[in-house]
């Protein structure tokens, strides 16, 4: 090779090194720098949103940020908001909470019994497969128009998927430690607590945390058809009367309520994953 060619193959490695150093310092990025960065991210979108609105975008199919903002302040001095908030949280928080239990519960019993897996395997998946949102007008007919149907439609959203990362994670655990402390007397309820549930801890937060947007969605789906308050039900009005202002604010409480409730569950896992390493 000659001595300029491989002057040049230097001078690309080299250039290449320098990329991968700074991607990874970019990716090293501390927490408060990245939140920032995200902050900043969000202020120019929202400035170019608002210089295009009334010349590149029609305000009556998407409202500008500034009548979007209006409308909040609005809702928020007036006191409607909160009422709306809290009556989808609570159903939220109710279907959620309904849906874990029953998803951890059965993934946990056909997840340690094989043959029931196998007996039931078809029945589950069939009705999986079901799109769960259909299910919405039956729900309200058994359920009635109250806070019920929402709360069932969030809890038929949330069971399968905590129940299918809870059945992995049970399958998953290593057989050598169930019959390590079988050997040692264990009785079942603490092969349970004490091996299997910290085994399986990732799988299940993975479950929850992928169902909880789940959650909030059929409550508000629940809301749009047959309700007089909630998240819901403002979108649903503001839809009715062309208010495209009113539709994006009640889609921004949404959306920061789904980041909310996403990181109040990641410091949960969190503070369990330390607790599962600090009994190891």
């Amino acid at each position: 090779m000659s001595e300029p060619a491989a002057l040049e193959g230097t001078k690309i490695g080299a250039g290449a090194d320098q990329t991968d150093q700074a991607g990874g310092s970019l990716a090293a990025m501390g927490t408060p720098a990245m939140i920032a960065c995200q902050v900043a991210f969000g202020l120019v979108l929202l400035i170019i949103w608002q210089l295009a609105s009334g010349r590149l975008l029609d305000p009556f199919f998407i409202s500008s940020p500034l009548d979007i903002a209006a409308r909040l302040w609005r809702w928020i001095k007036d006191g409607s908001i909160a009422v709306h908030v809290w009556a989808t949280l609570y159903a939220t928080f109710l279907g959620f909470f309904i849906g874990a239990v029953l998803g951890v519960a059965g993934g946990v019993w056909l997840g340690l019994s094989p043959f029931l897996s196998r007996l039931l395997n078809p029945y589950i998946w069939a009705f999986n497969a079901l799109p769960k949102v259909a299910l919405a007008p039956l729900l309200i007919l058994w359920f009635g128009l109250g806070i019920q149907s929402k709360v069932a439609l969030a809890a038929v959203l949330v069971v399968f998927l905590v129940f299918v990362n809870t059945f992995s994670g049970v399958r998953e655990v290593d057989q050598d430690l169930i019959d390590g402390v079988r050997l040692m007397k264990a009785k079942r309820h603490q092969i349970l607590t004490k091996v299997v549930l910290p085994s399986a801890t990732s799988w299940i937060f993975t479950g929850l945390k992928s169902a909880l947007p789940y959650a909030l969605i059929g409550v508000i789906i629940g809301e749009m058809i047959a309700s007089n308050k909630g998240l819901g039900y403002l979108v649903q009005r503001a839809g009715s009367e062309f208010d495209t202002a009113g539709v994006f604010a009640a889609l921004t409480i949404i959306a920061l309520l789904a980041v909310i409730l996403n990181e109040v569950v990641q410091a949960i896992q969190t503070r369990l994953e330390r607790w599962k390493i600090v009994s190891r």
